[in-house]
């Protein structure tokens, strides 16, 4: 996979849904490219700490790794 050097994509979160406190956004088309994604994926989220600042790291959740 190539990765390439962006300014990045900025998004809207809203409410998932009315009984819910979770939020949802929609996933830039070139991030969708870059990971081959399809509707129905499964993305992992993860926070991690690296040179102080929090790094949010998402990436597909295979089916062997769920």
């Amino acid at each position: 996979m190539t990765v390439t050097e962006e300014s990045g994509d900025t998004t809207v979160l809203t409410i998932a849904t009315t009984s819910s406190k979770s939020l949802r956004t929609t996933v830039p088309i070139g991030i969708v490219r870059q990971l081959k994604l399809r509707e129905g994926d499964k993305l992992r989220w993860q926070i991690k700490a690296e040179d102080g600042k929090l790094v949010v790291v998402v990436e597909p959740a295979r089916s062997e790794s769920l």
